[in-house]
C-alpha cells in the first residue's frame, strides 16, 4: 500500500471508530489530524510528544475530543474500550492509551 491508500483506509476506520462512539453514547469532536513538521519540533521540545518522527506528519493519526454531556473524557479506563475496538479494526492501529513511554488516550493512529 502507497501513503495515500494507507491515509484512505485510515480514514475509513475513523469513521468506524467514531460510530462506534457515538452508539456508545460519546460525543466526539475531531482534534488534530495534520501536523507539520515545525509543530512537531515545539511538541517534541515542550514535552508533548516523545518523538520527531509522529504519524500525524503522515496524516496517518488524529487525536479525537470525547464528551460525556458537556464534559470531556479524559479517563483511560472509560476510553478503553473505545481503543480495544480500534485496535480491532486492523492490526496496523494502534491506540495511544496503550503507550507505554506516554499514554495518550485521545489518540488513535495507523502504524505505517
Amino acid at each position: 500500500m502507497n501513503l495515500s491508500d494507507e491515509q484512505a483506509a485510515f480514514l475509513l476506520d475513523m469513521c468506524k471508530l467514531i460510530q462506534y462512539a457515538t452508539e456508545q453514547g460519546f460525543k466526539v469532536t475531531g482534534g488534530e489530524l495534520a501536523r507539520t513538521p515545525e509543530q512537531q519540533a515545539i511538541y517534541f521540545k515542550t514535552g508533548r510528544s516523545k518523538t520527531m518522527n509522529s504519524i500525524h506528519l503522515k496524516r496517518c493519526a488524529m487525536d479525537l475530543n470525547f464528551f460525556k454531556g458537556d464534559k470531556i473524557i479524559w479517563d483511560k479506563e472509560i476510553l478503553a474500550p473505545l481503543g480495544h475496538y480500534w485496535e480491532k479494526l486492523n492490526s496496523k492501529n494502534r491506540w495511544g492509551g496503550n503507550f507505554k513511554s506516554l499514554v495518550d488516550c485521545p489518540h488513535f493512529e495507523r502504524n505505517i
